[in-house]
């Protein structure tokens, strides 16, 4: 497959449903590891399916990024997927440029932006004063990095992505719908889960 990177600007692509994406991307997945950034982002991928492959962050705001890299760096064979929110993005763009830097090709980045701070209150994040985050991830040295600019080019990087020619890094614009569920809170178990899904010895 050819990569659907669109060259469209961030305020030419579709607002889209957080939940619905997490839905569609999680319906194609196999063995993938998928580590969900803290909040809304990880609420909607416990509510898509309890995958004992997903890892939902609790209270590390930023880091699902940073883990995603250091999985498919340990497991080359195994495609891995970060969900991230922007606000968590914004905490760690430096991140985008060691992922540039080791260029596994079995990581994806999908990025919801609603260019918030959805889960304390809405506070308008520098997304929303026009913060470009595929620009930021294109000059971080990502060469796969666009917009989502609807569901049918989402589900296309999907694709791409399940490929593992990547890095990849895609954003998607999103509205302020809830989530579809809340995540257990259960640290212990969550890990436990997801190192023996994976494995890990």
């Amino acid at each position: 497959m050819d990569a659907p990177i669109s060259g469209a600007e961030r305020d030419q692509v579709a607002v889209l449903n957080r939940s619905n994406l997490t839905r569609r991307l999680v319906d194609r997945l196999t063995d993938e590891a998928v580590v969900g950034g803290i909040g809304n982002t990880h609420f909607d991928l416990w509510a898509s399916g309890r995958r004992p492959e997903n890892f939902y962050m609790l209270g590390s705001m930023g880091l699902a990024v940073p883990i995603a890299l250091g999985v498919a760096i340990a497991q080359p064979d195994r495609g891995v997927i970060a969900l991230e929110g922007d606000g968590s993005m914004l905490m760690q763009l430096g991140s985008l440029g060691t992922v540039a830097a080791a260029a596994p090709a079995n990581l994806a980045i999908f990025v919801w932006d609603n260019g918030a701070y959805q889960i304390t209150g809405g506070q308008q994040a520098h997304t929303g004063h026009g913060l470009d985050l595929v620009a930021m991830a294109r000059g971080a040295g990502i060469e796969r990095a666009t917009w989502v600019t609807d569901e049918t080019h989402f589900d296309a990087l999907v694709g791409l992505a399940l490929e593992r020619t990547g890095p990849l890094f895609a954003c998607a614009r999103i509205d302020h719908a809830p989530p579809a569920g809340v995540t257990e809170r259960d640290p212990a178990r969550i890990r436990n889960r997801f190192i023996d899904a994976l494995r890990v010895q």
